[in-house]
């Protein structure tokens, strides 16, 4: 039985945090999510009992990380049936993407090859393309959105060519929630001899992932997404790719070897691409996170924001003048408009009564072309997301004209 009252026990932060003196709801999960203690508590235990670093230590402190760094990776692995060899730390999506751009991208592609990605993409998955086009001479096209900004199978057919080498898509929008068929995306690639390189940040905190199922080819997410700590994310990669790729960073435990003449050799993956000290006690806070949403289990997750998604556009639609832009979208992520309120100022008018969502571009400056806006506000829920702060919000919404009339006069 899902009860998420019991699950907001486990999370301080909504357990008597305010905001403009007001009891803090939270909508904006799609950025960040609140910690359990279970969490908090494994960083604790880090650094007030265990601190040591990994792999540069002969002494237990140090074979104990060693052994829950190996521990976390399997657990991270399990989570979405992968081997631990293609799990590699990283400092979240981004670096994730960067590291495949860099690492592969750079290495591989030509001039006359062909990048797909969508106008709905996070700068994540845009801004790294770019630059591996102005490095190589490769072209960045685009698969067209449907008028209601999903993403097609039919458009990645009529899309892709024998010049496309990747699609890199994000499996759930960030700004319109939508799910993106990844396994059947997969098979077009491949079919083409292309690669799918798919963005789980918005995916993976909220569903259950199997990467063998769908068959993408890397897949990356962040911990702070997903109940871990920030700073902290992953790269999936399928191991024959991984061990094509060039590390993004040097140094410290990635090589085998190196001499004064210059010849190098580096380890195996995924260590590979963990030059340094890595970022323990945030692998060790994702471990944490893992097992807190196994044990809640991602398909009582997945359905219990289903329900409160619903029930907040029912809401939403009794709120005079607003505009939804994705009514019909299945992850837990709201889109919508005040008509004729910059949706900064919304932002600032739920503020002042303790509610926090997103406004602006939401890291998807080109989509705004699409939409035809130049900002919007954004709710998102999660696992402990109730009913009551749904009505806070739409309460808050149907309230505020007067509010802005006032503070705009």
């Amino acid at each position: 039985m899902y009860d998420v009252y019991e699950i907001r026990k486990d999370f301080p932060m909504l357990n008597g945090v305010k905001m403009q003196g007001k009891p803090l709801v939270f909508l904006d999960n799609a950025s960040t999510t609140f910690k359990p203690y279970e969490v908090i508590e494994a960083i604790e235990r880090y650094y007030k009992f265990e601190t040591s670093n990994s792999h540069r230590g002969d002494y237990d402190l140090c074979f104990n990380i060693d052994r829950q760094i190996d521990a976390a990776r399997h657990e991270i692995a399990t989570f979405i049936n992968s081997h631990d060899d293609e799990i590699v730390f990283t400092s979240g999506s981004s670096m994730s993407l960067n590291l495949v751009a860099y690492g592969y991208a750079v290495k591989y592609l030509k001039s006359d090859d062909e990048i797909l990605i969508t106008q709905a993409e996070h700068a994540s998955n845009v801004l790294p393309w770019f630059k591996v086009a102005e490095i190589t001479g490769c072209k960045i096209s685009y698969i067209p959105l449907t008028d209601d900004g999903r993403l097609t199978l039919d458009n990645v057919e009529k899309t892709i060519t024998p010049k496309t080498k990747i699609i890199a898509v994000a499996h759930v929008s960030n700004v319109l929630g939508y799910i993106v068929d990844i396994k059947n995306i997969a098979r077009i690639a491949h079919a083409h001899n292309a690669i799918l390189i798919c963005d789980g940040a918005q995916s993976v905190p909220h569903m259950k992932i199997d990467v063998q199922d769908l068959d993408c080819d890397f897949l990356a997410f962040s911990g702070h997404k997903m109940l871990g700590p920030t700073g902290i994310g992953v790269l999936y990669g399928k191991y024959h790719l991984l061990d094509m790729m060039d590390p993004l960073m040097s140094g410290g435990g990635m090589n085998a070897k190196f001499d004064m003449c210059g010849d190098v050799s580096y380890l195996n993956p995924p260590v590979r691409f963990e030059a340094g000290t890595i970022n323990i006690e945030g692998i060790v806070g994702l471990a944490a996170a893992v097992r807190y949403l196994k044990k809640i289990g991602m398909e009582n997750i997945q359905m219990h924001e289903n329900e409160i998604r619903k029930y907040l556009i029912a809401r939403l639609r009794d709120v005079a003048n607003i505009k939804i832009y994705n009514e019909n979208a299945e992850g837990g992520i709201v889109t919508f408009n005040i008509k004729g309120v910059f949706a900064q100022d919304e932002a600032t008018y739920l503020n002042s009564r303790g509610i926090a969502i997103r406004s602006g571009q939401h890291c998807a400056k080109i989509l705004i072309d699409f939409l035809g806006e130049v900002a919007t506000c954004r709710a998102s829920i999660y696992l402990y997301t109730t009913k009551e702060d749904c009505d806070a919000l739409v309460d808050a919404l149907k309230s505020g004209g007067d509010f802005l009339d006032a503070y705009f006069s």
